[in-house]
């Protein structure tokens, strides 16, 4: 449990510190390749400083693994990891761009609740594909943490009632963006995370980084600091996440993962810029907590 706190608190503080940065005319496009740039360079320095055990015991690059009913030698783990990973770089930046186009076309109550909903495709896989059934009690537990998503992003109370596509596409992307990390931490050894984590953002990096040339707007010294800032918390949420996917299964870690981040988010809000939290934002933080009480049972 303690590697799912630690991949939620990851990523809530990623969002504290776009909180800094609001009103304040950034280019997100430009804050955002920067932080994908941070992220690739951290995993690089990862795979130099772990250079990648060959298994629990040592052994050669022959030595045969056997995970999730598959055979896969050391080498081919690696090829995996990073084939997955330029794939789950693609899914990132992808998410990324139609959750900016979703916040203009249908406001960011929606666009909040569409992109935390995403978990539900990594949740409803890792159900289908690894039959990753919860016990009777947990089920309550992910429901309570499912229901605290809607309820603190309240899209129901949008007065845009058409969804656009952007907002189906944010949902899919998203979710099949998470789901990476769960196919990896499945189908490969562990020793390979640096490999895989390097290859997803710098696949993300080059297709952000192509973007932000073509838009002839050149990022700021300010935001190349906050982006250089926002790649390491990012990398590690990944870090943590697929750590935690190690030792909780996947049906449990997405929506615990998902909720808790909206509620530290609220808590940060609270704490670190006093903003008050909402009726529904206690309730919410209620519910997670329950939640989490549930499924550690």
């Amino acid at each position: 449990m303690i590697y799912l706190l630690l991949a939620i608190l990851s990523s809530s503080s990623i969002a504290m510190v776009f909180k800094v940065t609001e009103g304040k005319s950034y280019n997100r496009l430009a804050v955002t390749t920067y932080n994908y740039l941070s992220a690739f360079l951290i995993a690089l320095v990862m795979i130099v400083i772990e250079r990648p055990a060959l298994g629990p015991g040592g052994g050669s690059l022959n030595e045969v693994i056997v995970k999730g009913s598959e055979v896969f030698s050391l080498t081919s783990s690696a090829v995996w990891g990073l084939s997955l990973g330029l794939v789950a770089g693609l899914f990132f930046f992808l998410s990324f761009l139609f959750y900016q186009k979703s916040v203009k076309e249908s406001g960011a109550s929606l666009s909040g609740a569409f992109g935390k909903l995403g978990i539900l495709i990594p949740m409803l896989l890792s159900l289908l594909v690894w039959k990753e059934y919860p016990e009777a009690i947990q089920w309550v537990g992910i429901s309570l943490a499912i229901f605290s998503i809607i309820l603190v992003n309240n899209p129901f109370g949008s007065t845009r009632r058409n969804f656009k596509p952007a907002l189906i596409m944010l949902f899919i992307t998203g979710g099949l963006a998470e789901f990476m990390n769960k196919l990896f931490q499945n189908y490969t050894v562990g020793g390979y995370k640096s490999i895989f984590l390097f290859s997803v953002f710098a696949s993300a990096f080059i297709i952000s980084a192509i973007f932000l040339k073509k838009s002839g707007k050149p990022a700021m010294k300010r935001e190349a600091f906050v982006g250089l800032i926002v790649g390491l918390p990012n990398l590690f949420s990944s870090f943590f996440l697929i750590m935690a996917l190690e030792e909780i299964k996947g049906s449990v870690v997405f929506p615990i993962y998902s909720a808790g981040s909206v509620v530290m988010i609220s808590l940060g809000s609270l704490l670190i810029f006093g903003e008050k939290l909402k009726k529904l934002e206690m309730i919410s933080l209620g519910m997670v907590l329950v939640s989490l009480i549930i499924i550690n049972i």
